[in-house]
This record gives C-alpha cells, structure tokens and sequence, in this order.
C-alpha cells in the first residue's frame, strides 16, 4: 500500500514538495523567489547595459569577471563564519548590502550619469557581498530542514525556485528595457530584497550553539582545517575540480548571450530575455527532476550523462543561426547545467559533516565564483578574436574532453561516497543492504 501511494500522481507531488512540511523553509522559499525575479531582472539588463554602451565582448566578460572575483577570496572566510552559528545575522546584512548595491545602479541609471567604471566598481561591491552570502546561504539550509532526509530536497526545490525566476525576470527584463531602459530593471531589483529579509526575521530557529572547538579556533586555523578536509576527501575534492573545470570553460556561455541575442540572431533585449528564458525552461526541468529524486544513489552517473547532454546542446546552439532553433537548444544546456551544479551540491551537502559544512560549501562558492570570472574573461577576449560562436564550440569540446579523462574514477569515487552514505542512512535499503 505504501509503494502504490508513492508510485501515485499525489504520492511524487508530495515526495517532489517534501521539503515545503518546514515552515522557515517555506518562508525562505516565498522571500527569496520573489527577490530573485528581480536578480535575474538586473542581470540581464546589467549585461545589455554594459554592451549598449561599449559595444565590446571584452568589456562584457570584463564587468562579468569584475563581479565574480572578489567572491574567491572572500568566500572561504564566509565559510568560518557560517560554521561558528551566525548564519542569519550575515544572510541579513548580505541581503540589506545586495538591496544599496541595486538602488545605487537604478539612480545612476535613471538619472543619466551611468558610466562603465560606475558598473565595474559596484560589480566588485556585489561580487564580495555574494562571496559572503552563497557559502552561508547554502549551510543555512541545514538549519531550515528539521529532517536530514528531505535536505537534497531542499536543494533542488531552491534550484526550481532559481530557474522559475531566471525564467521569468529576463522575460520581464526584456520588455522593461525596451519600454523603459534598464534603470526600471535595477529598481525593481532593489525593491524586491524586503521580501527575503521580511522571511528571514520571521524565521523561528532552533538555538545553534557552537561547538567548544568552533569558539577557540582562529580563522586561520578555521581555514587550513576546512582545506584539510577538502583535500583529503577524494570524493569531495573530485566534485569541486569537476564544478572548476565546467565553471571556467563552459559555464560563462551565459556572459556571451547579449552577443547571440543581437549580433547573430539580429534581436533586441527582448531576444536575451527569451534565450536566457529557454536556458530557465530547461534548468527547471532539471531541478524538478532532482526534487522527486528520493535518493542520493546514482546520482554521480546522472551528473556524467548531463555534461555530455550540456556538451552537445551548446554545441549545436553555438552553430544556430535560427531563433527557433536557439531557443530549443538552450532547454537541454540548462537541464545539463542544473543536473551538474544542484547534483553536485547534493553530493556534497549530502557528504560533508556538519562541523565542516560551511567551510565545503564555501569552496563550492569558490569553485563557481573564482573560475567563472577567469572564464568570463578569456570567454570575452577570445570571441574578439575568433567570433562568439567558435568561442562557445571550443569551451564545450574542452570540457567534454575533461570529463572524459575523469570518467575511469568514477567506480572508486562512487564506492568511498557510498560508504558515507550507508553510514549516514541516506541509501534505500537495497542499496545499503
């Protein structure tokens, strides 16, 4: 009788919402939507800004580069502190910072005195508040999710959750720009973080005492003990150099958008909207297929199948020259980017021990926000040289290549995880037995 229920249409809904029983998490989930629509509003007309006054990939892959850098140096500070039990304190003073940076670009904007150095300085602003805010973002998932069993849950509901807005604010950014300029997009933006800090102080939490080791360990010691365990984990390190890898030479095809949505597609803003839309479409897929997910098992197979899914769809959207086209292409790039990035952030919440979890989670945050500027960068500076579509062909085939060679440790990696898994109750029982 209870297989029968699961296997029903209202059995996978409720095991695909399982996470939704925890009411901080469903406070976080309605706050932080809301405000992330008004994110992806701001990115994408970040990105049209940024090329309608330069005209030059290179200065677009350089503002991208400028706004992700400043993350790789302070993420792993972030992640001491997440560990010491201050997590909604800095998810609130993060948050607040995100909201000044928003408004201070929508009155530059809406006045008329923006220029491209005021775009770089605040990008730099929002790269350190980032750096801070991802790696104790995702800790203070824990602390939301009163059962351990519904947390890869958690993750990729946020991951659906970041898709629906990344769906839905560029489409909305597009006609905004169009209508009214980019300057409406930033303030929307800006507007839209009350939501999340409304969710995080009407948040009842648990008192978190730090650990007696947590309160004497400097943050030095904190960091070199946090790389002990990172380095010395095979499974985990093999996670975050995977995440490098695909955040350097194929993750910054997002940076080139602007340049497909009106140089080779022969669009406007409202073309960016609906290619960064059909990425979105694709990704919630994705995180709606990881959510119903009842297990961790198999999923280090699924996040190899998916790079090769990202791999070929980029490919065959790099060589497009039709909308039509493009635009289907993008679906499975942003299913293979969800299933690797929200995969891997469950691999690893999943292996991590708590005392750490913060620490982990800000290499994560170092493996996306510290190899993606790079990328972005030396995404921009070649599609100067050799054209944006032979740029993202290139960055495809050298990852595929990657992820091949890593395939042969596949085997041994799974058999350590799983050991971890087993011990930890997170297997079915037929996979534990």
């Amino acid at each position: 009788m209870k297989d029968s229920a699961a296997a029903s249409p209202q059995g996978r809904l409720g095991a695909t919402l399982r996470a939704f029983r925890h009411r901080n998490y469903r406070l976080f989930f309605m706050g932080q939507g809301l405000s992330l629509v008004g994110t992806w509003m701001q990115r994408v007309a970040l990105s049209w800004l940024v090329y309608r006054l330069t005209n030059s990939p290179w200065l677009l892959g350089l503002v991208g580069f400028a706004g992700q850098l400043p993350s790789f140096f302070v993420a792993p500070l972030a992640g001491v502190w997440a560990d010491g039990g201050r997590s909604r304190r800095l998810l609130i003073l993060t948050q607040s910072l995100s909201m000044l940076q928003a408004l201070t670009l929508a009155v530059l904007v809406l006045g008329g005195w923006i220029e491209v150095w005021h775009v770089v300085v605040l990008s730099v602003l929002l790269g350190a508040i980032n750096g801070v805010d991802m790696p104790v973002r995702q800790s203070f998932l824990v602390e939301m999710i009163d059962d351990r069993q519904d947390l890869g849950n958690a993750i990729a509901l946020n991951s659906t959750m970041f898709n629906g807005a990344r769906l839905l604010g560029p489409a909305v950014a597009g006609l905004a720009i169009a209508l009214a300029g980019e300057g409406v997009c930033f303030l929307v933006n800006g507007l839209s973080y009350v939501a999340v800090l409304a969710s995080l102080v009407a948040m009842r939490l648990r008192p978190r005492v730090a650990g007696e080791g947590d309160r004497r360990r400097g943050m030095v010691e904190g960091l070199q003990e946090g790389w002990g365990y990172v380095s010395s984990f095979p499974p985990v390190w093999a996670i975050l150099l995977m995440l490098m890898t695909f955040n350097f030479v194929a993750m910054p095809y997002t940076v080139l958008l602007p340049i497909f949505a009106r140089d080779v597609l022969k669009g406007g803003p409202d073309t960016l909207g609906f290619l960064m839309g059909g990425a979105g479409v694709g990704a919630i897929i994705g995180a709606l297929y990881l959510a119903g997910r009842r297990s961790v098992a198999g999923l280090g197979r699924l996040i190899a199948w998916a790079a090769l899914v990202f791999c070929l769809a980029l490919t065959g959207f790099a060589l497009s020259r039709q909308l039509w086209l493009s635009l289907l292409l993008l679906i499975p790039v942003g299913f293979g980017q969800m299933l690797q990035m929200a995969g891997s952030n469950t691999l690893l919440q999943s292996l991590v021990e708590d005392r750490m979890r913060g620490r982990v989670m800000s290499f994560y945050t170092m493996s996306f926000m510290g190899t993606f500027p790079l990328g972005s960068l030396v995404m921009g500076w070649s599609a100067e040289r050799i054209g944006a579509s032979w740029t993202l062909a290139l960055g495809a085939g050298l990852y595929l290549l990657c992820a091949a060679v890593a395939l042969p440790r596949l085997p041994d990696l799974r058999r350590q995880a799983y050991s971890v898994y087993a011990r930890k109750g997170l297997l079915p029982a037929q996979e534990s037995a």
